[in-house]
């Protein structure tokens, strides 16, 4: 199956997925209110985990903290030009602090605990991630466009301070919503291998060195950068061994440590 290709089936829907692009550069208008109630009741019909919403969504609307948090997040300042920005943070505080308040240790339970663990973390952060793909395509069906942004994961101790995160939060992403000045293209995706049949099967060596050379026809068809010689060599050095990188991960680490000590 070549899940590069859509298909015979096609709806409004499909079409308004395969035709979305990230969007970077934005019509100044604001979004109406009609507008982000429509994006933000989609995003709470989502799945959620037991229907329990593990996430909340912080609007950031100053413009003093747009431009924070556009430094903050590896220095991108289309951040400080979007005319929406939503932070959808993964969060247990809420459910601990209704606990807290509710004679939990009273109840016949398996694990009477205080903090949150690592699991308590991943189910919230799945659930704020679906959340913030449904607003994202409610958000296009309306003719506005979006971008998301990992980097709201770097340089935690500041971000935390800024949106004031309690210990049982997680900022699993951010979003920047507008009107397109321009549309672009649709960027292509490399689906060869993508789907597994009942267990996952690794690429062999041979396998895997076609592919490196097939995602720089599609990704790289005007040569590569300076300095590397294969494609995987440009996204080992740009992504994987970058700065930006080294700093997700050491601040990953402390959200982790925040998260699982209630931030003791």
């Amino acid at each position: 199956m070549d899940v590069t290709k859509p298909g015979p089936l096609t709806n409004p829907t499909l079409e308004l997925i395969a035709q979305r692009s990230s969007t970077r550069t934005y019509d100044p208008a604001p979004l109406t209110d009609d507008e982000r109630q429509a994006i933000l009741h989609a995003a709470l019909r989502a799945p959620t985990g037991g229907n329990m919403v593990l996430y909340s969504i912080i609007e950031v609307e100053e413009q003093a903290l747009k431009e924070r948090l556009a430094v903050a997040c590896d220095d991108q300042p289309f951040i400080a030009t979007a005319p929406w920005v939503l932070v959808f943070a993964a969060d247990w505080q809420k459910w601990t602090d209704l606990f807290a308040v509710s004679d939990v240790e009273a109840v016949d339970a398996t694990d009477h605990r205080t903090h949150t663990g690592p699991g308590d973390l991943f189910l919230a952060c799945a659930d704020a991630i679906i959340a913030a793909q449904t607003a994202v395509i409610a958000a296009e069906s309306l003719g506005i466009g979006s971008c998301y942004i990992g980097d709201i994961i770097e340089n935690g101790e500041e971000v935390a301070g800024l949106l004031h995160l309690p210990p049982h939060t997680f900022p699993a992403a951010m979003v920047c919503f507008g009107r397109p000045r321009k549309r672009r293209a649709p960027i292509g995706r490399y689906g060869r291998g993508l789907v597994h049949r009942d267990r996952y099967r690794r690429r062999t060596g041979v396998e895997a060195a076609e592919v490196v050379r097939e995602l720089a026809e599609l990704h790289a068809p005007s040569g590569l950068p300076e300095g590397v010689a294969n494609y995987a060599q440009a996204v080992y050095r740009r992504k994987f061994a970058s700065a930006f990188m080294a700093e997700m991960n050491r601040s990953a680490t402390w959200w982790l440590e925040r998260w699982t000590s209630g931030g003791r």
